[in-house]
């Protein structure tokens, strides 16, 4: 008696929204009858057959599938079910299965926008962001140009490639994908062969308008190549108005690691290059006259670099405050030109050196 009772109380009985098994027993002319065994006959009819008629035309009497229950009793008593439903169901079920088994997956890529590349897993939409693209197929466009990122990316339309499920939403209907994170732990454990003050070697790959992309060379054998990026920053002690003046696409060079963080490592040129400013308190000091070249103009006043000097790569800035106005600084100073400058202040550690135009 006991043992019957424990079965008894473990049977639940069905709910709406359960995802149940029916057999074929009849069909109209848009109506399809199940047995659900031995529960209660389920009818598929009105919107939810019309919904699935093209599957439904294939099914004949005696036939099995699973169907979703979105209502226990009609007006003719019959349980009402959606194929359409069930399907959407398994299909998150099947999704959110293959994220927790941090599953590859191979997709097809169906269109292109400003913001990544567009598919669908199992019928579901699905997005790939083009920060979540592989070095190899991020599309370094020079200067970041919208139009330009847009014509690279539907270059892939068509094409397969393999990710991850970075995220889902179900009630949004949602999927972000990730190319990256297929490779994330080989380059993870890659990243653990390295530490920030090595200096490594690679090549040059990109030159973007905040940086270039550098391929080390001691990682050749990964399934994806570790790429680092130098900031524009990290390029020269001196401002950088032109990469290319800086490096080339193809050159090979030595470079210093000076951060790992998430998975990315970020390098620095300059850091091998001796620092002009090192020991610059010898050469210069407050209200001194040097000579400099004007070579840009900010919001903030202009920049100068000195001339004539032992450390002719060290910049120092007049403040828009000397001139009152943009359009007085413009009218005072050339881009290009020399003028006797005197230095109001000047502070090594820092980088950084005030001057203002001398009497």
């Amino acid at each position: 008696m006991k043992n019957a009772l424990e079965n008894e109380e473990t049977i639940k009985p069905p709910k709406v929204g359960d995802i149940v098994e029916g057999k074929i027993i009849g069909k109209g002319k848009s109506a399809l009858f199940l047995d659900l065994g031995g529960f209660k006959t389920g009818i598929i009819y009105g919107r939810e057959y019309y919904n699935s008629r093209e599957e439904l035309k294939n099914f004949k009497v005696g036939d099995t599938f699973l169907t979703k229950i979105i209502e226990l009793e009609n007006e003719d008593g019959y349980v009402e079910l959606s194929l359409s439903q069930a399907g959407q169901e398994l299909a998150w079920e099947n999704l959110r299965k293959k994220k927790e088994q941090d599953e590859v997956l191979k997709i097809k890529i169906s269109g292109a926008n400003k913001g990544g590349l567009l598919s669908e897993i199992s019928g579901i939409p699905a997005f790939l962001p083009v920060s979540q693209l592989t070095q190899e197929n991020y599309p370094k466009v020079e200067g970041g140009n919208v139009s330009m990122i847009l014509k690279e990316l539907q270059k892939f339309i068509g094409q397969e490639l393999e990710v991850k499920i970075l995220d889902y939403s179900q009630k949004e209907a949602k999927v972000i994908l990730s190319e990256k994170a297929k490779n994330s732990e080989k380059i993870k454990k890659a990243l653990e062969n390295y530490k920030v003050g090595d200096v490594v070697e690679g090549e040059i790959t990109a030159l973007l308008d905040f940086g270039a992309f550098v391929k080390l060379k001691e990682a050749e054998e990964l399934p994806e190549p570790i790429e680092g990026l130098i900031h524009i920053s990290e390029l020269d002690w001196q401002l950088v108005e032109d990469l290319s003046q800086i490096v080339k696409v193809g050159e090979k060079v030595k470079v210093k690691i000076i951060d790992i963080s998430n998975g990315r490592i970020s390098l620095s040129l300059k850091a091998l290059k001796k620092d002009p400013w090192e020991n610059i308190e010898t050469h210069y000091k407050k209200e001194d006259i040097v000579k400099a070249r004007v070579t840009k103009f900010n919001p903030f006043g202009a920049f100068v670099q000195l001339v004539n000097s032992s450390s002719p790569q060290v910049q120092g800035l007049i403040h828009i405050s000397e001139f009152g106005t943009k359009t007085k600084m413009t009218e005072s100073l050339k881009i290009g030109q020399e003028y006797k400058f005197q230095i109001t202040s000047i502070e090594p550690k820092e980088h950084r050196m005030i001057l203002k135009l001398a009497d």
